[in-house]
């Protein structure tokens, strides 16, 4: 497989969220380089360059977004893991769900996430959060003078 640097990681396992989502990155201009994992063990091994990512650069990419219920293992437990690991901890995450639930709100705020979007998404300030959380992951890795 021919892989590029990715921009932004797309954990999202229903098709038809997915490609609104990629639609409304482009066709604002935040992203060039996205890449679609279907469920979390996809994109931990997307992050980690395991299973059928072995052979893709290693690099990470300035965003993830995460959907919070997907199948195999939901974006929490990804959260988890991105946030325990040194070489993932500082991507910024902006979890993306249909859930209205508290307790996924704070838990996910507790574990580290950086912003929280109800589905369905209000694309405008989509787009802004992520732009935002973008320029924060900028800042935070510019080398020093």
């Amino acid at each position: 497989m021919n892989y590029q640097q990715v921009d932004i990681l797309l954990a999202e396992d229903s098709k038809a969220d997915a490609e609104m989502t990629l639609r409304t990155l482009k066709r604002r201009g935040i992203a060039n380089n996205i890449e679609w994992v279907r469920n979390g063990v996809e994109a931990l091994d997307y992050l980690h360059c395991e299973g059928r990512y072995a052979d893709r650069p290693n690099g990470y990419p300035k965003l993830v977004l995460l959907d919070l219920k997907m199948p195999k293992m939901d974006g929490l437990q990804v959260l988890k893991q991105m946030k325990a690991d040194p070489r993932t901890k500082a991507i910024p995450v902006v979890m993306m769900t249909s859930s209205r639930e508290e307790g996924d709100l704070i838990t996910s705020y507790e574990l580290g996430v950086n912003s929280y979007v109800v589905k369905p998404v209000d694309f405008t300030e989509f787009a802004e959060t992520v732009a935002q959380v973008g320029m924060y992951w900028m800042i935070a890795n510019e080398a020093p003078d």
